[in-house]
């Protein structure tokens, strides 16, 4: 029961959307074999005729392999992600990662029927959480780059950034050489469209102390949340020449806002308050942390991060704006510095 209540909202209908539309699946594919095979999960040639398909083919799992890993993902990712997040927004996240994965991955097998002539290609199934799993594993390279992973009682030792790259690797040699092509393909379009929404549109709060207010912030212009550092570092020079081309047409067709040098300074600052974050019960199954007490501890470590930058820019407008001049008689020595801080404060952003 402790267990139950731990789980938020979300999260618990994704995995009992999970056990019942895989089940369901197998039902419907080798019981009552008379009912179409494209019902849950994707068939590029009849899709169109079920739309509800682009949403159900990712909780629709072949076997009881991939019904464990997709469990254990929306358990523990989602976990971690709907209390950073919250609901609305961890929800709109989901649907985005489902449901634009799918619809790419069926354009791309219908393209290569057209190509190739391979009625098979029209005819496969497109299924599985594996798009979701990438962008996961995305979202945790922008919250946590740095957290450690340890495996095998710590034989292995894994940082949290290196795994989107370790996750597509593993998919793209397993979709060429064992022909599990589908992985292959939600594999990227999951990691593709994960990145491209937290990178220029996801709203956040703002951690910078930049702003008061409860202000936000949009996407993440951060310099380690770039396309280029998802990769090792010896191949970075040529992908960030590659990225940044791209990212320029794209600006220069108005698709996207170009990041000021402002937007990139405040997510930087962002990304370094994250960071001081850790990575908190993530495979914590008690409610305590995850409660009450959690939310103060994050409440008081961003108004000290905001406290912290508040008083860095009134030390700097003082240093700045005071005047060489000695005051006049009477006057007192600590006016000119109060009138600096008045002025600092109404103009945080300056």
């Amino acid at each position: 029961m402790q267990m139950r209540i731990s789980i938020p909202p979300l999260t618990r209908v994704l995995l009992a959307l999970l056990v019942a539309i895989s089940v369901t699946h197998q039902i419907t594919r080798y019981i009552f074999g008379g009912l179409d095979q494209g019902f849950l999960a994707i068939v590029p040639q009849w899709s169109l005729f079920y739309p509800w398909v682009y949403v159900t083919a990712t909780f629709a799992e072949q076997n009881v392999v991939t019904l464990l890993i997709a469990g254990a993902t929306i358990l523990y990712g989602g976990k971690y992600l709907e209390r950073a997040w919250s609901s609305t927004e961890f929800g709109r996240f989901v649907l985005l990662v489902t449901v634009l994965p799918n619809i790419a991955a069926t354009f791309f097998y219908v393209l290569w029927f057209a190509i190739t002539r391979d009625e098979s290609r029209a005819l496969a199934y497109i299924q599985g959480s594996v798009a979701l799993q990438g962008a996961f594993l995305v979202a945790f390279k922008q919250l946590v780059p740095e957290h450690t992973v340890t495996i095998l009682k710590g034989l292995v030792k894994v940082r949290v950034k290196h795994f989107p790259a370790i996750f597509l690797a593993a998919n793209t040699i397993s979709g060429i050489i064992l022909g599990t092509d589908s992985a292959l393909v939600l594999a990227w379009t999951g990691f593709f469209t994960s990145w491209t929404y937290l990178r220029f549109f996801k709203k956040q709060a703002d951690l910078s102390g930049a702003s008061t207010g409860g202000n936000t912030v949009k996407g993440d212009a951060s310099e380690t949340f770039a396309f280029a550092y998802f990769w090792p570092d010896v191949v970075q020079p040529p992908i960030a020449l590659v990225a940044d081309r791209v990212y320029n047409t794209l600006v220069a067709i108005h698709v996207l806002t170009p990041f000021s040098a402002e937007d990139v300074e405040t997510s930087n600052v962002q990304a370094t308050a994250r960071g001081e974050g850790g990575l908190p019960s993530l495979l914590n199954q008690g409610g305590r942390r995850a409660g009450g007490g959690g939310k103060r501890e994050e409440a008081e470590r961003r108004r000290a991060l905001a406290l912290k930058a508040l008083d860095q820019r009134l030390q700097a407008a003082i240093t700045n704006k005071q005047q060489p001049a000695a005051a006049p008689p009477g006057s007192s020595a600590q006016e000119p510095r109060a009138e600096s801080n008045e002025t600092s404060v109404e103009n945080p952003q300056a």
